[in-house]
């Protein structure tokens, strides 16, 4: 099995080495460099090309969040999971407005943070519980505002593509969208492409995002 290549962006070194001293006991993970600020990253995720980078946010010359959307927009195959001891509102939203695919804290247990990279590599998001209550509570903050009109969109979501919407909102998984409404799971998994399409993003927490902003539910 292909190892899944990881590039460690903080900085601070001993938690960097801390880091890859506990990603490396996994055998599908390598790890294949280190940065300690965003230009550093941005620089050597060109050179290497990580499937994942583990990014802290607040650093020196470049931040994380900056980090993250010069990543996302110059290499949108290499998947972004901050990784930081904050959990206001402020930067766990900044840093997945910028692009994150997922977003843990740095006291998470290990076995969580192998699920999110993982997760990452195939392309799935992964919120560290505590995250995905504050995007949920903002969810039902918001659910007062006017829906948008779908037919704002170049392709209008269907009622069930809303519906599936809604569950990807509250952080359902495809399997558990098609027992809540007795579809297939494939069935699922073609009307999440299509969302993510009339959407235009690339992931579920980026479309589970953009709902949010525009007033889609």
């Amino acid at each position: 099995m292909k190892a899944i290549k990881i590039l460690l962006v903080d900085d601070q070194p001993l938690f960097r080495e801390g880091l890859r001293t506990l990603l490396s006991v996994q055998s599908d993970f390598e790890v294949v460099g280190e940065a300690g600020n965003g230009e550093e990253a941005i620089s050597l995720a060109r050179k290497l090309l990580p499937s994942v980078v583990l990014m802290d946010l607040q650093m020196p010359v470049l931040d994380g969040v900056a980090a993250t959307r010069r990543l996302h927009q110059d290499l949108p195959d290499c998947r972004v999971i901050v990784l930081t001891t904050f959990d206001d509102d402020e930067m766990v939203f900044d840093g997945l407005r910028a692009g994150a695919i997922g977003y843990l804290l740095k006291d998470a247990p290990s076995e969580k943070l192998g699920e999110a990279i993982r997760s990452a590599a195939r392309g799935e998001s992964f919120l560290q519980p505590s995250v995905a209550a504050k995007v949920v509570a903002e969810f039902a903050r918001l659910t007062s505002k006017p829906a948008m009109n779908t037919c704002a969109l170049v392709e209008p979501l269907s009622d069930r593509e809303l519906e599936i919407l809604s569950l990807i909102a509250d952080g359902a998984s495809n399997r558990e969208i098609a027992g809540t409404l007795f579809l297939a799971e494939g069935t699922v998994k073609n009307h999440v492409t299509n969302i993510l399409g009339k959407l235009g993003v690339r992931d579920r927490t980026q479309a589970a995002l953009k709902a949010r902003d525009t007033g889609l539910i």
